[in-house]
């Protein structure tokens, strides 16, 4: 007697969690047969891929609020104005304005700041500016008369600091959790689907549930071999030198080194492999940022993106 695998999806990464049910649901619902015996358990499993997708899709987007796109804006435009100044300071007349213009000018150049970049890094990175701005050009800084636009750009960029470290914070455990019991909603509906589905080919006979008992066979094969596979240690052979727990260690450090707010990046599940056949891991940031990164020297790596 065919009957459908056991499996438990639980362990599947997020992305592939919802491609699984996503699948079967279809599958489940062209079924012409099975569509009408377990009506209600198919409804049940598409409502609970409803609600996973939303959940999916909010810990995705950008968590942005729009106070705080405001004081991104303006923090952009501090930043903007504070380089226009000391542009045009360059071809001041007198002397050591000039010259103070000008010594700001490389620094400038040298922290090399893009507004349009992640959110999270250009507050770092202004951050590390500002911090020298105030301490060894501060004497420029006042001779250019600058000292009151610099201190309008520390307070935004500190409160866009806190802002986002907060609001991190307060939405991603809601977030967590709300994803976390979609998934559970959607591993019940597919077992109980399952079980409907088991017992209706033991009732009334396989050859009407044998497509799909089949399809979703296959699918568990799938699954089992590509999304949960593990490479076996074989006799004699040595650990890998990387793996997830290893680059989940390394995070903190790359966070801070890169200019992202601590706890704001996370893995995907998807890797990869260079040209030398180093392993690549894909992190993603709150604000949706794909990053690459590899092990190297006891630290990560960022790497451009692997194909």
């Amino acid at each position: 007697m065919k009957q459908i695998q056991k499996f438990d999806i639980g362990h599947l990464a997020n992305g592939a969690h919802f491609l699984f049910i996503t699948d079967v649901t279809e599958c489940a619902e062209k079924d012409a047969k099975l569509k009408t015996k377990a009506a209600g358990e198919i409804a049940t499993l598409r409502k609970a891929l409803t609600a996973e997708d939303a959940a999916l899709k909010l810990a995705q987007k950008n968590l942005l609020s729009d106070e705080i796109k405001r004081a991104d804006e303006r923090r952009d435009t501090l930043y903007r104005t504070f380089k226009k100044f000391v542009e045009a300071a360059v071809d001041f007349p007198v002397k050591a304005s000039a010259e103070a213009a000008v010594r700001l000018r490389q620094l400038l150049k040298e922290y090399n700041i893009n507004p349009q970049m992640q959110l999270d890094r250009e507050t770092g990175m202004l951050l590390n500016l500002i911090t020298d701005l105030s301490g060894k050009f501060n004497n420029d800084v006042m001779r250019l008369g600058l000292t009151p636009l610099l201190v309008e750009l520390k307070t935004v960029n500190q409160q866009l600091r806190t802002a986002t470290n907060k609001r991190t914070n307060d939405r991603m455990l809601k977030i967590i959790g709300q994803l976390k019991l979609a998934r559970a909603a959607s591993d019940e509906a597919y077992r109980t689907l399952v079980l409907k589905a088991n017992a209706l080919a033991v009732i009334e006979g396989e050859a009407d549930y044998e497509p799909f008992i089949a399809y979703v066979n296959e699918e568990v094969k799938h699954y089992k071999e590509e999304a949960m596979a593990r490479p076996k240690k074989q006799d004699g052979e040595k650990k890998p030198s990387t793996s997830k727990k290893t680059v989940e260690k390394l995070l903190p450090a790359f966070e801070e080194e890169n200019g992202f707010a601590p706890g704001t990046l996370s893995l995907t599940g998807k890797t990869a492999k260079d040209e030398d056949g180093a392993k690549l891991y894909e992190l993603v940031s709150l604000s949706g940022e794909s990053v690459w990164v590899k092990v190297e020297d006891g630290k990560l790596v960022k790497v451009e993106k692997a194909s």
